[in-house]
């Protein structure tokens, strides 16, 4: 295990970290009873105090249990923007004794099917804008349940309790979305029921029967067989970073956390929403991602923390009016999902004087197994290993352990590292390695690390295409492309994007009839009926032929290289 990392560790947090053997919901309960009238969520100037987030999160509980029929063990779907119905709902699902199953709300209904029929979901908590999407599922699959929320029953009126004063309300109302303001729907549905009814109906929640070594999380992720996975974590390996990220950065009671990353993600979900909770913070919750409502925030609110993805910055600082706001109460930035270019952590610097801390982590290991320390960060780089993590690169084709500045495949050894896959056995058998009597995830990062112990990223094992945050799996892509009638062969490969760090770029070579007549507008808006918006291609190439190896296998490696190399000046 590395230690050459320890002496930029920083100062006065111990090496190591004890896990509580607590439930994550017993974060809440705790902070509930030391501060519940503090502050837990700021949304758009409503107050919702630690109170009441307690006991809606345990009437909502109860109505999963009694009227729902979740029982200990089920799985939850939580289908939702960022909203106070996502934190509600997503400590109501663990007081009921389930699992949350958090869902990317830019999923489509094709997708949407396969994570129910995957994980057995009898009951979804969904946004209403995303309704449509799941309600004709009940007749397809075993979902019987759909509680449907609207964003606008937390948004103040004026003089309304816990509001802030007009004149601040009128400042958020007018620029959010209409999504957001839509008034509630009617629901006439048989196996749907209103959020609010939920939560009027004040049942009380059975005595919880989950311990830390149940599952508590189980967010999905892609792979080279395109089919998502499931991830199982227990509460212990999710309470493994939540209290990790508290302890790396000194979040307490005192912290104003801005939570502008999606709460589904497990970066959003750890940092900006279970972190603060164990702390007794105060989350500032944006639906959506708007540079001139953060700034707005920021300077109203006095936010200390804010744990984002490049382009958020990058954004943040292209705005003309960024001067306009005072973001001087920020005392920590930092984030994943795509390296901050050099100038652009710069630039922030001389703003802010604080230096970016970039982190990496998956959702197998849900968010952090690096960090970079923040006293000490470097740039384009995924830090230090995290508390008790054991971290080493692996010779991809002998399986040799390597040493400083050698290229290889990142495994890693830590209590934040997932049960396995859901149903997968044999995904298990693959992805994990033991060394020396411990067990290695293997995580398909190629990497290095130097002599001070910081990791930096090479390349990807797997072709996992990261754009803007977002991680898309070729493999995926290409299954729903070849349904198209016009595709022949497909080959999709990520190609760099100055603004999205990497885009989604597909290669077809079209059906004999179809070779006249069809066009890249007609491939991209079919895809788009198909697949969320970050996962269709934003660039379509026809060609004659696709590079082949000797196996007949498509060489995209070989395309991405092409396109990395006409990107490159000079090349």
């Amino acid at each position: 295990m590395l230690t050459e990392h320890y002496k930029f560790w920083p100062k006065r947090v111990s090496h190591n970290l004890t896990v509580p053997e607590t439930t994550l919901y017993n974060n809440l309960a705790v902070s509930a009873a030391r501060y519940p009238d503090k502050t837990a969520i700021y949304y758009y100037g409503q107050r919702i105090s630690y109170r009441q987030l307690y006991q809606q999160s345990e009437h909502l509980a109860g109505y999963l249990q009694h009227k729902a029929g979740v029982q200990k063990g089920d799985r939850v779907l939580l289908y939702l923007q960022n909203s106070p119905q996502f934190v509600i709902g997503f400590h109501a699902i663990l007081r009921s004794d389930a699992v949350v199953l958090p869902v990317n709300p830019m999923n489509l209904t094709d997708e949407l099917k396969h994570y129910i029929e995957d994980s057995g979901a009898r009951v979804a908590i969904v946004g209403q804008e995303l309704y449509d999407r799941i309600a004709t599922l009940t007749g397809e699959t075993e979902l019987s349940t759909v509680i449907v929320a609207t964003y606008s029953d937390y948004l103040p009126v004026q003089k309304s309790e816990g509001a802030d004063n007009a004149g601040d309300i009128a400042v958020y109302m007018k620029t959010l979305p209409e999504f957001i303001r839509a008034p509630r729907r009617k629901l006439d549905d048989s196996f749907a029921v209103a959020w609010s009814n939920a939560l009027d109906a004040a049942l009380e929640a059975a005595p919880s029967q989950t311990g830390p070594s149940d599952l508590a999380v189980m967010p999905y992720t892609s792979g080279t067989t395109g089919a998502p996975k499931g991830c199982m974590h227990t509460n212990r390996t999710v309470q493994a970073n939540t209290v990790g990220a508290c302890n790396w950065v000194g979040l307490s009671a005192d912290g104003v956390i801005l939570t502008v990353l999606p709460l589904f993600h497990v970066t959003g979900m750890v940092h900006s929403m279970l972190a603060p909770i164990f702390g007794g913070s105060q989350m500032v919750l944006m639906t959506r991602w708007d540079r001139d409502m953060a700034g707005e925030l920021i300077q109203r609110t006095r936010c200390t923390g804010w744990t984002n993805i490049s382009t958020m910055v990058v954004d943040f600082l292209m705005n003309p009016k960024v001067d306009q706001y005072d973001i001087s109460s920020l005392q920590t930035i930092g984030g994943g999902g795509a390296t901050l270019p050099e100038a652009v952590g710069e630039q922030l610097f001389q703003r802010t004087g604080i230096r970016y801390m970039e982190g990496y982590g998956l959702s197998e290991t849900i968010s952090q197994t690096h960090f970079n320390p923040p006293d000490a960060p470097k740039l384009q780089c995924m830090g230090i290993p995290s508390f008790d993590v054991d971290a080493r690169i692996l010779d991809t084709e002998t399986g040799a352990e390597l040493g400083p500045n050698q290229e290889g495949e990142l495994v890693v050894n830590g209590p934040q590292v997932f049960v396995g896959y859901w149903n997968r056995p044999a995904d298990d058998a693959k992805s994990f390695i033991e060394i020396g009597g411990k067990r290695f995830f293997r995580t398909g990062d190629l990497a290095r690390y130097d002599e001070d112990g910081y990791f930096f990223m090479v390349d990807r094992v797997k072709r996992m295409i990261n754009a803007a945050g977002f991680k898309v799996w070729p493999s995926e892509v290409e299954t729903i492309l070849y349904k198209h009638p016009a595709v022949g062969q497909a080959c999709v490969i990520g190609v760099p994007d100055l603004r999205r760090g990497e885009t989604v770029k597909a290669y077809i070579i079209p059906k004999a009839d179809r070779r006249d007549d069809v066009t890249a507008e007609e491939i991209i808006s079919w895809a788009r009926e198909q697949m969320a918006a970050y996962k269709v291609p934003r660039v379509v190439q026809f060609v004659d032929s696709l590079p082949m190896s000797g196996s007949g296998k498509i060489l995209w490696r070989k395309l991405q290289e092409d396109e990395a190399a006409a990107a490159t000046p000079g090349a």
